[in-house]
This record gives structure tokens, sequence and C-alpha cells, in this order.
């Protein structure tokens, strides 16, 4: 029996548990309590975009970080989640440097920021 070859949704799983990887460590790092509707929120709307995809464009974003991370930020703002804690984050984001996140947050760091 042979093994069942790889297809894109293989790819959209193991994006999407990264995208939710990604909030927890955010949230997490900023020791606040995740807004967990609007988390899942988030997720959907990242998964919905990448089903959207055609399917070279969905297998490239397994290996393309920098365009990974714009749809990450995409769903992060298309769900709401930067409008929450909006004012706490946004005092956490003025002071950068104390925040113990590496620069890939900047894209979402940067929405409270505007």
């Amino acid at each position: 029996m042979s093994e069942p070859t790889a297809s894109p949704t293989d790819h959209t799983l193991a994006l999407r548990e990264e995208f939710r990887h990604h909030l927890e460590t955010f949230y997490a790092q900023l020791k606040l309590a995740p807004p967990y509707e609007s988390v899942e929120k988030a997720i959907r709307s990242f998964t919905t975009s990448i089903h959207a995809l055609p399917p070279v464009e969905r297998e490239s974003l397994a290996t393309d970080a920098t365009a990974r991370w714009r749809h990450f930020r995409q769903a992060f703002e298309s769900s709401g989640l930067s409008q929450k804690h909006r004012g706490i984050i946004a005092g956490l984001a003025r002071n950068r440097s104390s925040l113990n996140l590496s620069a890939e947050y900047d894209q979402f760091l940067s929405l409270y920021l505007s």
C-alpha cells in the first residue's frame, strides 16, 4: 500500500497551528489574557484566506516567512484583535525594547502604534 501524498490542506493545518502558536506567544509575552473569541475569529480568517489562495501560493507560504507574516498580520487586523487591549498594548509597544518578543511580532505591534 502506498503512502498518502501530502495535500495543500496539510500545509494549511500546519500554518494555522503556527499562527495559533504566535498568537499565544504574543499574549503570553505581554502577560495578557488572549481575547479567545477574537483569537478563534483570527484563526478562522487566516484559514479562509489561505484556502482562497491558488495552490502554488499556498505551497510557497510553507517556506516564505515574510509572506506568512503578511497573512498573519492581515488576519490579526481583520479579526479585530488589534482593537482588543488596545491601550495596554499600545503602551507596551511604545517601549518595544522591554518586550521579550522577536522582531516578527512587530507585524502585530505596529497595528497598535498607528
